[in-house]
């Protein structure tokens, strides 16, 4: 039969059990690599924001994927809210690749759009280029550098001016230029981006950054009440509403209830409470044991 010391240990150990907090199973994946996915993004359908729905694939990587392809994602400040992407089927000063077009879809070219110090360099353009006549006012230079250093220190590029014995024109533009006119359009075989071009003045071809930044905007829909309360931002994968989500199972409109706690901090909190709790269940039983050498002594 069960003595008082017996039955404080059994009390003792209930208490504390019932005290744990309730972790978050979350249903959203928070990384994809070495990639940290927050809000506004997600990779799990429901999760982020519905305006960045499907733009974001993982598989062993992350890839930004647009109508005309899919993108690395090297990388993701939050802070800046900026996102880097490469083509890995873009031409760069190392590689020539097949050409073919930069496209993004409407809601994209809204929300997520290349940077201003992002350009777009058209290479081997015609004569009869737009760029070249009509809309030659879309061109402009970038820190000093010209065609020609481009053909000329770039062993992927200078086939070109080999096959012409000269340099055939070239483009340096914005996003926009590539948004309304096709490459068939501009006339010109390839193109290749580079990126923080205001600090690349007097910086050759050869250690240029290649790839593409994007800027995007974060909508006003209330997650920083979610966060707080221990839930991920996401919405309805029907109504597209914003929804708080708790667990894998409880969603909450704007916030979750007391309890709940986010992943890394439940799991803290869970290790110290199961700490706590070991040790009054052997203080108890050492208690019990005192109690009943007593007895028998």
């Amino acid at each position: 039969m069960c003595s008082l010391s017996c039955s404080f240990a059994l009390f003792t150990l209930a208490v504390v059990l019932h005290s744990l907090p309730a972790l978050r199973a979350t249903p959203c994946r928070t990384s994809c690599g070495a990639i940290p996915i927050n809000y506004p993004f997600g990779i799990d359908d429901g999760c982020g924001t519905p305006q960045f729905r499907h733009m974001f694939n993982c598989s062993t990587d992350l890839f930004f994927i647009t109508p005309s392809g899919n993108y690395k994602v090297q990388s993701i400040d939050y802070q800046k809210k900026i996102v880097i992407i490469y083509d890995p089927a873009m031409s760069t000063c190392s590689i020539l690749q097949p050409h073919h077009d930069f496209i993004m879809t409407d809601v994209q070219s809204a929300i997520i759009i290349p940077t201003s110090d992002t350009v777009f360099t058209l290479l081997n353009c015609s004569i009869d280029s737009p760029v070249l006549n009509h809309y030659k006012n879309l061109c402009f230079s970038f820190s000093g550098h010209t065609c020609d250093e481009l053909y000329g220190a770039c062993n992927a590029f200078r086939v070109f001016h080999l096959l012409t014995n000269s340099s055939p024109p070239c483009c340096f533009t914005g996003y926009d230029t590539v948004k309304y006119m096709s490459m068939n359009i501009l006339d010109c075989t390839h193109y290749t981006t580079v990126i923080n071009t205001d600090s690349l003045k007097g910086v050759g071809p050869l250690d240029w950054v290649y790839g593409i930044k994007l800027s995007y905007s974060v909508p006003d829909t209330g997650c920083e009440r979610c966060t707080k309360s221990g839930g991920s931002c996401g919405f309805d994968t029907e109504t597209e509403g914003m929804m708080c989500l708790c667990s894998a199972t409880t969603n909450a409109t704007r916030e979750c209830a007391a309890g709940v706690l986010a992943d890394e901090g439940g799991v803290q909190a869970l290790k110290e409470c199961c700490f706590l709790a070991f040790q009054f269940v052997i203080g108890a039983f050492v208690f019990m044991i005192l109690g009943w050498s007593k007895r028998v002594f």
